[in-house]
């Protein structure tokens, strides 16, 4: 396994949309596991493609819920109930947190590493981190969407280990 550079405001990258994933090959699961390990290794929940600089539409998340790991292929918030105000922050934004308002409850439809397309439905916490995911695939910042940003200050309910 890779550990890959993170990227950090303003790089180009983050604000730009991914493309789709046409074709899921050996170097597209290779790239899921090193942004896994990489995701890891920077102690956050999630990142996508544009964070690393690889402009697909590419995504991990671990929320340490117990659900495990869940590599995304072509997410798509397909809807969401119940919009409520939490905590965001972002490895690609150090030291930058905010209260943002994001679906409680999701559907989502993505292709699995098999190339399966699959929906489900997500809530709380995960579904947060999918939402953060999936606006990074679309070159959305969380910063664009707070209410209110805090600098080097871990908003209630985060901690700087559960950075998005």
């Amino acid at each position: 396994m890779a550990i890959y550079e993170i990227l950090k405001v303003p790089h180009q990258a983050l604000t730009t949309p991914a493309k789709v994933v046409e074709k899921i090959t050996p170097n597209v699961l290779k790239v899921l596991d090193n942004m896994y390990e990489t995701m890891k290794f920077a102690q956050g929940v999630g990142l996508a493609g544009p964070q690393v600089n690889i402009l697909k539409r590419l995504a991990v998340v671990d929320v340490e819920d117990g659900q495990g790991r869940l590599d995304m292929i072509n997410p798509v918030i397909l809807e969401g109930r119940d919009m409520e105000l939490g905590p965001d922050g972002c490895l690609s934004i150090p030291g930058v947190y905010g209260d943002t308002k994001r679906y409680k409850w999701i559907r989502v439809r993505m292709l699995t590493r098999d190339g399966e397309v699959v929906e489900f439905e997500e809530t709380d916490f995960r579904a947060r981190a999918i939402q953060h995911e999936i606006d990074h695939l679309d070159g959305i910042l969380f910063t664009t969407k707070a209410v209110r940003l805090y600098r080097d200050e871990v908003p209630v309910g985060a901690t700087k280990k559960r950075t998005l």
